[in-house]
């Protein structure tokens, strides 16, 4: 079993920062894969930004702003995220992707708020 706990969300004006933490814990299993995720009321969860194997995948309208990055030492992920907009409003999941038992798994994070608005 993987519990993961976030952090780091929260209020900010336009143009403003915030830093999304996420760390991993438990036993017995290898992480694959971790990234973001991000839904709003009435829309579908939508990926952010994804590690895996070293490659990073961002969605096209956060290119250029946020930074995603991983520990591997601490199981943690994080999320930089400069430049904010109105549209980056959302609530932010952490995913990750491990592999156990042969199996591989899929685990998230309980959710941050991050509002940005003036």
């Amino acid at each position: 079993q993987v519990q993961l706990v976030e952090s780091g969300g929260g209020l900010v004006q336009p143009g403003g920062s915030l830093r999304l933490s996420c760390a991993a814990s438990g036993s017995g299993f290898s992480i694959n894969a971790m990234g973001w995720y991000r839904q709003t009321p009435g829309k579908q969860r939508e990926l952010v930004a994804a590690i895996s194997s070293g490659r990073i995948n961002y969605i096209d309208t956060v290119l250029g702003r946020f930074t995603i990055s991983r520990d591997n030492a601490k199981n943690a992920v994080y999320l930089q995220m400069n430049s904010l907009k109105p549209e980056d409003t959302a609530v932010y999941y952490c995913h990750v992707r491990v592999f156990a038992g042969g199996t591989y798994y899929d685990y998230w994070g309980q959710g941050t708020q991050v509002t940005v608005s003036s």
